[in-house]
């Protein structure tokens, strides 16, 4: 499909600071429909506090605007916020949809914090499982789903008009691109992704779902186009080969520290954003697996 005859979408941006996490509404400007791309349930880790302030957010733009909700996307499993779209949903309405290989992700997962039977493992939370290539509709725009994966076995990038949201498949080209090291992630699966997506026009538009601000840089940014990856990007750009990113990725992976948040948002977004059930006291609890990760 060619962004160019698929139309332009509007795109807003909303910026979480503690989690730097970028979501997104997409707008059909002729119809006035829209979807939600990776939103942030509010937590704190500290205190176990969770509050819908940044969702609300998107809420108050979208009935501001008057906008119908088609869609709540989730590129994937985020490992470092977790998701309020359950929440938004009964706000706005909505389908939930993730890529069909979150089964794969909830299997490796559902064993990791022992899930129990209780916990389905088929994707049944979610309302839509997007394959690779299929294509759907945001109003009048046209859309489709691009299997990405390698930062996770699920990650799923949309291509919306021209614009193209990537989840941390990418970064800034300053920043370079996602890790690798999280079960069922691969350097050498991301790579052949990545080359996926930059085999579509310059003028794409790329949107992404973090910004850490890396040095010598003041500002914030997660707009971008496939042009300036392809030739800036400091991990991926032209004439980097399989090989050479392999190599890199695996050796600066090794190096990170997991995400403050990973325990906590990976058990609540392979339940498609919803917490876990309360236990016979009426408390919900978070499981802390000791030496897993």
């Amino acid at each position: 499909m060619s962004p160019s005859a698929a139309g332009i979408p509007q795109v807003e941006s909303f910026f979480d600071p503690v989690t730097n996490t970028v979501s997104y509404v997409v707008i059909d400007p002729q119809s006035r429909r829209c979807a939600l791309v990776d939103s942030v349930l509010d937590y704190d880790a500290a205190s176990g506090h969770t509050s819908y302030a940044g969702a609300q957010k998107l809420v108050d733009f979208v009935r501001a605007q008057n906008l119908t909700v088609d869609w709540l996307l989730e590129t994937h499993v985020h490992a470092d916020h977790l998701s309020a779209a359950p929440w938004l949903q009964e706000q706005v309405g909505g389908k939930l949809a993730i890529g069909d290989h979150i089964r794969t992700v909830q299997h490796t997962f559902g064993k990791v914090f022992n899930a129990g039977t209780d916990f389905a493992r088929d994707g049944s939370q979610f309302d839509h499982l997007f394959h690779d290539g299929d294509r759907y509709q945001v109003g009048e725009l046209q859309a489709s789903a691009l299997h990405t994966p390698g930062h996770t076995p699920a990650c799923m990038s949309h291509l919306i008009g021209d614009a193209l949201f990537v989840g941390d498949t990418l970064f800034m080209p300053d920043y370079g691109t996602a890790r690798c090291d999280f079960p069922g992630g691969d350097a050498r699966t991301l790579y052949r992704s990545i080359r996926k997506l930059l085999a579509l026009p310059d003028e794409t538009r790329v949107f992404l779902c973090h910004d850490y601000l890396p040095e010598g840089r003041d500002r914030f940014c997660w707009q971008t186009t496939i042009g300036e990856q392809r030739r800036h990007n400091i991990h991926v750009h032209e004439g980097i080969s399989e090989a050479q990113f392999v190599a890199m990725r695996e050796e600066r992976d090794a190096t990170l520290g997991m995400p403050r948040l990973i325990l906590p948002s990976v058990q609540v977004n392979m339940r498609a954003g919803h917490l876990p059930p309360p236990e016979d006291n009426g408390v919900q609890y978070m499981k802390i697996p000791l030496n897993r990760l």
